[in-house]
């Protein structure tokens, strides 16, 4: 099997790809260090075959590749597909569309929250993949034959997958069941990093006002210096110690020693003098009160009168995505549910299929109208209306 490294071959494979209607593709990367996936190898499967795009090559032009990733009459099959679609998207600046994800699709087809590729194959294909080739180091070259046909694997099933996943969509009328998921995998958000809102991302459970400008102010420092120099956030701060540096609010070189967990090699660096610095200007700004509120916003936690209707509605969640064969978090995450019983006239439960499966049988609970009964003779929970 041929690597394509150069632009003339790659122009060639391209007039074959563009003839197809359903492609599928995978990314082999590496991201141990860097805060950018590193992209090595870009593999496209299609009808006939598959082609394998060095990406690493230098002097190739790979604009072809990404007209065929705009091009709206081409279905560009992943599995587990978002950092993929983040390579391409740092690649090209342009998000691959229209899009469709076998591991989302695996949820509405009894397969489970996330499937492998592996396991995936082996029930549509019957086949057994070689996975000897995991660990290897893809920006190395020459790539061994035995690397490339373990890579070609990675591909030449999917399409396959993919058809007999849309059969049994069709078959059990469930074709729009992802369509909201699909769309969510395409949304810009998740791939157009805004540093600004990285804090929103770090778990804590202190909510004062000067804590939470702090949090922002070296979340986003942070993240900016990684994206600068192209490194892994956690290798710049870990975020338990952004925390404890956010909480105590230095604003000076002995304030910093004195910061919980924080190394002396930190306090002697420009990281410090760069975090005091921040702290210091934010406090001569003044803070942002607003943000308790997005704060609060992200925080779908019950008060403790509702968390027994929550208990419930799990629950029943659970039993209704039993009886249709999908995960229940494809239907209503528990945050979601939450959120509904907080906000319970505008929730994604209450509308199409979900509100069919499992929707209208929570309102009818929730408004009293709905008599839920254990059948002894048939080990069952059964559902009545008043």
């Amino acid at each position: 099997m041929n690597l394509i490294d150069t632009t003339k071959e790659l122009e060639k494979s391209c007039k074959i790809l563009k003839k197809q209607k359903i492609i599928a593709i995978d990314c082999e990367f590496i991201r141990e260090k860097t805060y950018y996936p590193i992209p090595c190898l870009i593999q496209v499967g299609y009808s006939d075959g598959a082609i394998l795009i060095d990406a690493q090559a230098k002097e190739m032009d790979i604009s072809p590749f990404f007209a065929i990733l705009q091009n709206k009459k081409i279905l560009k099959v992943f599995h587990s597909g978002r950092q993929d679609i983040e390579i391409l998207y740092n690649l090209s600046g342009r998000i691959p569309t229209p899009v469709f994800d076998t591991q989302i699709a695996a949820q509405v087809c009894g397969l489970g929250e996330s499937v492998s590729y592996e396991n995936l194959v082996r029930k549509y294909c019957e086949v057994e993949l070689d996975k000897s080739c995991r660990l290897t180091n893809w920006q190395i070259r020459p790539l061994t034959e035995e690397q490339l046909q373990y890579a070609a694997g990675d591909v030449t099933h999917l399409l396959t997958c993919y058809e007999k996943m849309l059969e049994y969509m069709k078959e059990n009328h469930r074709e729009d069941w992802i369509a909201e998921e699909m769309a969510d995998l395409v949304d810009i958000k998740h791939y157009s990093i805004n540093p600004e809102d990285v804090w929103l991302r770090i778990r804590h459970n202190i909510h004062a006002t000067p804590f939470l400008n702090a949090l922002k102010a070296l979340a986003c420092w942070r993240e900016k210096r990684a994206i600068k120099q192209n490194v892994s956030r956690q290798s710049i701060i870990k975020d338990d110690m952004l925390l404890n540096i956010a909480t105590a609010f230095p604003k000076s070189e002995e304030e910093m020693k004195q910061v919980r967990g924080m190394r002396s090699d930190i306090v002697r660096s420009v990281l410090a003098t760069e975090m005091i610095e921040v702290l210091t200007n934010l406090e001569t700004q003044g803070f942002d009160k607003s943000l308790a509120k997005q704060d609060r916003e992200k925080d779908v936690s019950l008060p403790a009168n509702s968390q027994s209707l929550y208990e419930i509605l799990r629950l029943l969640l659970k039993i209704k995505s039993n009886e249709y064969g999908v995960v229940a978090h494809l239907i209503s995450s528990e945050k979601n549910l939450r959120d509904y019983i907080k906000n319970p006239k505008k929730n994604i439960i209450l509308n199409g299929w979900r509100y069919e499966v499992f929707g209208k049988m929570a309102e009818g609970f929730r408004h009293g109208d709905m008599l839920i009964t254990y059948n002894p003779k048939t080990h069952s929970i059964e559902f009545a209306e008043k």
